[in-house]
């Protein structure tokens, strides 16, 4: 797990909080708020797979290479 993905999931998660506490509290605001930091963190921790496993298939491909 990169840094991406590590903070992708806690903005997801912080997103989530939000959410939980809109729905207690019945705070519209706050549960949209929630929906736009779990989105996010989602979108982020996405990038963050991908920039990883692009990173290992460079090092599989290189290490092919010097075989």
């Amino acid at each position: 797990m990169n840094r991406d993905e590590a903070a992708g999931k806690a903005e997801e998660l912080k997103g989530k909080a939000k959410k939980t506490v809109a729905n207690i509290t019945d705070d519209p605001q706050l549960h949209d708020e929630g929906d736009v930091d779990e989105a996010a963190g989602k979108t982020r921790a996405t990038v963050g797979t991908a920039k990883r496993k692009v990173g290992e298939a460079v090092e599989r491909a290189g290490k092919a290479i010097k075989r």
